[in-house]
């Protein structure tokens, strides 16, 4: 079996990155490459992606050899491993591979998908001798297949409802499952939220002998747009210039900010030019995105409640005179209901697709009948992806917005 057949085999298998007590197992017989490798690990409900983009910018700019690990990929499972941009070859995942295979066929061991690039990607930045690495987490944090790592730093951008199903159904659960990466004796950097998350994040830092780094958000001052750049002061750092759209990446930015100045505290060499440099040349695919232009149509994976608010505040911004067309798509395990209430708006026209797959997807006969049910007077349709792309492109008077799941990002750049 080739490595690609094996990772759509797991795809298709149960989801599981509840796996701390496993993962720790399985990298013990493997040796703990991981104990032997610097990190920053990065939780949240939003942000996650847009920091790590940011932070890799940076560092790489500084000559830097950066271990990354995100998830969800967009077009290809090798986007979730890279070093310096570039994405793990099928080559050097299948040789490691073989390395675990060996293990859990002797241990009678079965891994999850997520587990399973876990474990490729601390593995394949051990032996390319990375100098840091960015390691995000896949769900939560305390119970994560990610949260067998160390850290120098953890972060925490945002803290809001997803994934309730697994890490509960109150912010202070979601919370405390995303306070599970803070570690002894080691750095915490974090976007205060509401007191009650302010102080849990507080006292576990506390118990953690955890150096806490709060930002306030009035510590980011004389926030503007100009040119396409979001423009703010941060501390010492004047009048930088964020090359991603929206104000919270204003938030974002001052987080990977505090921790480039932690990482200069503890050694590393990183000048105010390439932070700047780094910032003002970010991308990150999948993310208020222009995928279409004449018409403009933007791409956007956000799928809660937060995502959704911080989604129309940059639409404000930026196109809050235009005539808007949403092209929706709701995988069955989020809240279409929150979405559509949240999104809905009257003089915008809304299109429910069934995504790419009708049995991961939200039926879009069910959210048609939903919108119509909380505005009647709201211009809605219900299409398959593909006609719901050829109808954005027609509408040269108006700009698309596709939203709702990063997992359709493929196929509708195929479509454009």
């Amino acid at each position: 079996m080739n490595i690609q057949e094996y990772i759509q085999n797991l795809s298709n298998g149960k989801a599981d990155n509840m796996s701390v007590k496993k993962m720790k197992k399985v990298m013990g017989l493997l040796g703990n490459s991981q104990d032997k490798l610097k990190y920053i690990h990065v939780t949240g409900t939003n942000g996650k992606g847009s920091f790590i983009e940011m932070l890799n910018s940076i560092l790489m700019k500084n000559g830097l050899k950066v271990g990354k690990f995100i998830s969800p990929h967009l077009v290809c499972y090798n986007e979730r491993i890279s070093i310096n941009g570039k994405n793990i070859t099928d080559e050097d995942m299948q040789t490691i591979y073989q390395e675990i295979q060996q293990i859990m066929e002797k241990e009678h061991i079965e891994i999850s998908f997520f587990e399973f690039f876990t474990i490729v990607a601390l593995i394949y930045f051990y032996k390319e001798k990375v100098d840091i690495v960015l390691m995000e987490v896949g769900l939560g944090g305390l119970y994560d297949s990610t949260n067998i790592i160390q850290p120098m730093i953890s972060v925490i951008t945002s803290i809001g409802y997803d994934h309730m199903q697994v890490l509960g159904d109150t912010i202070q659960n979601i919370a405390k499952q995303k306070a599970g990466i803070i570690k002894e004796n080691s750095e915490t950097v974090y976007m205060a939220q509401k007191q009650e998350i302010d102080e849990l994040i507080i006292q576990t830092c506390q118990e953690k002998q955890n150096t806490l780094h709060i930002i306030q958000k009035t510590d980011i001052q004389n926030e503007r747009v100009k040119n396409g750049y979001e423009i703010f002061d941060y501390k010492q750092y004047q009048n930088v210039q964020v090359n991603l759209k929206g104000k919270r990446q204003t938030q974002n930015a001052s987080l990977v900010l505090e921790c480039c100045d932690i990482l200069q505290k503890n050694g590393y060499v990183i000048t105010e030019e390439a932070i700047r440099s780094g910032l003002m040349t970010v991308i990150h695919k999948g993310r208020f995105e222009t995928i279409y232009e004449n018409p403009t149509i933007i791409f956007d994976g956000g799928h809660n409640e937060q995502a959704i608010e911080n989604l129309k505040e940059t639409i404000d911004i930026y196109y809050k005179a235009a005539k808007k067309i949403y092209v929706i798509s709701v995988l069955k395990s989020k809240d279409y209901k929150k979405i559509i209430k949240d999104i809905l708006e009257e003089g915008n026209v809304y299109i429910f697709t069934n995504g790419n797959d009708k049995n991961r997807y939200t039926d879009n006969h069910s959210m048609v009948k939903y919108a119509k049910k909380v505005n009647q007077n709201v211009e809605i349709y219900e299409m398959e992806l593909e006609e719901a792309v050829q109808f954005c492109k027609s509408k040269t008077d108006c700009v698309s917005f596709v939203i709702g799941s990063f997992y359709i990002y493929e196929d509708i750049k195929k479509m454009l």
